[in-house]
């Protein structure tokens, strides 16, 4: 009898074996990273992980934008001077070779700059602040800065300067000499100015009254330089 119960005991335990074996094949063993079962009734479909995903760019504004590399025609010098010359007058050709020599020229920005130079040229100048003038101007036209201020120092005069606006300045004339490009610049400025003696005396101008004042000034810059910076070069009183 116990050799009987022996006999169907190791059966049994051999059967159990097997179909664990068989169900072990079949289903697997879970790591913990399977994904989730999917759901057909959920509201969200299944997508993706957002990591490395690029979106396709829209046709139409891919065919409306210029790619990045792809060369623009230069603007016709009517267009591209619009509000500084007239097409084909001599300041719009002159503007074209300065652009021809120097692609980073901007007029505008150039007469923005050219509105702050003249302000501060013209109350350096009344001040007597030489080191000033030396970065903004050529050195023959600081010779003759330094010259009147000179001469006004031993006379023991004094000028007063107040800029009250600068009311318009635009481009009369530009060219390129040789490595040099040349901008005139015309000023329509608003100005109290007096000049007083050594006791204190009004011999020139008005220290209430505001003069309506044209000067006409040239800029230049060498384009082979890596000095961005453009000097006066040349002045004129204008009608």
């Amino acid at each position: 009898m116990r050799d009987v119960f022996d006999i169907y005991t190791i059966i049994f335990l051999a059967l159990a074996v097997f179909i664990f074996l068989r169900l072990r094949s079949v289903l697997g063993q879970r790591t913990g990273r399977e994904r989730p079962p999917y759901d057909p009734y959920s509201r969200e479909p299944v997508r993706p992980a957002p990591e490395n995903v690029v979106p396709l760019p829209n046709r139409q504004a891919e065919a409306s934008t210029p790619k990045v590399n792809e060369p623009v025609e230069p603007a016709e010098s009517g267009v591209r001077w619009k509000g500084i010359a007239e097409p084909g007058s001599a300041i719009a050709n002159g503007l074209d070779a300065v652009v021809a020599a120097d692609s980073s020229f901007e007029p505008k920005n150039f007469l923005t700059g050219a509105r702050a130079a003249y302000e501060m040229i013209v109350t350096a100048f009344a001040e007597g602040d030489r080191r000033s003038l030396k970065n903004l101007l050529s050195r023959e036209v600081y010779d003759g800065f330094d010259g009147a201020i000179s001469a006004r120092e031993t006379r023991g005069d004094k000028v007063e300067t107040r800029f009250v606006s600068i009311d318009k300045a635009e481009i009369t004339a530009a060219e390129m000499r040789g490595r040099s490009a040349q901008i005139t610049v015309r000023f329509l400025s608003k100005l109290i100015t007096a000049t007083r003696d050594k006791n204190g005396n009004v011999i020139e101008g008005s220290a209430d009254s505001v003069t309506d004042v044209t000067d006409v000034w040239t800029f230049a810059r060498d384009v082979s330089s890596r000095d961005p910076n453009w000097k006066l070069v040349a002045t004129e009183a204008g009608q």
